[in-house]
């Protein structure tokens, strides 16, 4: 079950399956061919929709892609019963808006944050050279979101993350034509021939953009569009490639990564939302929004989901904290739905959190380089504690 990107070019999904532990996710009253008839008609809106439409303290001193820096404070070996930090894993899906980019980049350089931004590779082409791509059993010059407009609209779109690696966030894949369930052949029924053919165009429209400061050797993971896939495909041509995370299967509650295929994955979490009776609905800005309302665009709404949305993260980050101290995945998109009510609660939640004592808004090849460093006993059994739940 999904739903699918739009504004900025995503909106990630519901999907049914497992998660750690072999645990079924509870949709409860949401009805699959209700959630699929949805989105089959967003997706047919949103391929007209361009990137940049609609649109203690942490002690982070990470590592910018292409850079070397010394190691934050944090960045050690576990001393017997210390416990972990509380790490919380921001990220965007798309990347390609210029105003959002303006917004984010300020909170994050204020509170010492770094985060992750997912980028649509065909942001990089635009509009006149829409037929360089060519999605696994799709014609050429064809997808479900944008592309990336005028060249001066690529031109900005390089230069926000350029300026974004140099702050410390990490660019990773969201990869390109955003074929979710519906829009056949979709990612959920890929081969690894098929993801290995939309990665090497993906690679092929980062290098060639012209002065773009991401190179494909620094892209280590990524996430699906709708969070769909067959990841027992998709894993095994990332990591062929050296590539270390990948960041869409869902988890009950919060839970610790762990490696699939030699890749590690980190859990979208699915945790109780207060206002909804206790109902389990993934912690993503779309996913929130299709519960709270069908996903029908209500400005007058904006500040009841604003506040929904900001109890729903601070609720996940006192639980794990207080539990199993998972790194935290919050998961969103470049968007301006109902009157901006979920991007502006996830700035406020950055601008907050990554203050906190014990906590560091981290990227995931930095909390990566942090489980290097821990013994194999320490993590293996930080995975064995209970994922940390909303009560």
């Amino acid at each position: 079950m999904n739903v699918s990107p739009m504004g900025d070019g995503a909106w990630e999904a519901l999907m049914l399956g497992q998660g750690p532990g072999g645990r079924r996710r509870d949709w409860g009253s949401l009805s699959f061919y209700g959630a699929l008839a949805l989105t089959v008609l967003v997706l047919i809106v949103v391929g007209t929709v361009r990137p940049d439409q609609g649109g203690a303290s942490s002690g982070n001193s990470a590592q910018p892609q292409g850079k070397a820096t010394a190691p934050p404070a944090w960045m050690h070996k576990l001393r017997p019963g210390e416990k972990p930090p509380q790490f919380v894993l921001f990220s965007f899906d798309g990347v390609g808006s210029h105003l959002h980019w303006q917004r984010v980049l300020p909170i994050a350089q204020r509170t010492g944050a770094h985060f992750s931004g997912f980028l649509s590779g065909i942001y990089l082409l635009p509009d006149d050279q829409r037929a360089k791509y060519t999605g696994p059993g799709h014609g050429p010059g064809k997808a479900s979101i944008g592309f990336g407009g005028t060249a001066q609209d690529v031109r900005t779109r390089v230069d926000d993350l350029n300026r974004a690696v140099a702050q410390g966030v990490e660019i990773g894949t969201h990869y390109n034509g955003h074929f979710c369930s519906g829009n056949e052949p979709s990612v959920g029924a890929w081969t690894k021939a098929q993801w290995n053919k939309e990665l090497d165009e993906f690679f092929t429209f980062v290098r060639g953009a012209p002065g773009l400061h991401v190179t494909p050797a620094s892209i280590k993971g990524g996430r699906t569009p709708c969070l769909e896939g067959r990841f027992d495909q998709l894993l095994p041509a990332l990591a062929a490639r050296g590539m270390t995370y990948d960041s869409s299967q869902v988890s009950d509650g919060v839970a610790w990564p762990v490696q699939q295929h030699g890749v590690w994955e980190f859990w979208m979490p699915l945790v109780k939302v207060k206002v909804l009776h206790g109902k389990k609905v993934i912690m993503m800005d779309y996913n929130l929004w299709y519960q709270l309302n069908g996903a029908q665009d209500d400005p007058s709404r904006s500040t009841a989901f604003k506040d929904v949305t900001l109890d729903t993260y601070r609720a996940a980050y006192n639980a794990v904290l207080k539990g199993n101290r998972a790194p935290l995945v919050v998961a969103n998109h470049f968007n301006d739905w109902a009157g901006r009510a979920f991007s502006d609660a996830t700035e406020q939640f950055m601008g907050e959190v990554c203050t906190k004592p014990e906590t560091v808004c981290a990227t995931y090849s930095e909390v990566i380089a942090w489980m290097k460093l821990q013994d194999p006993a320490v993590l293996t059994n930080l995975r064995n504690q209970p994922n940390a739940q909303v009560p």
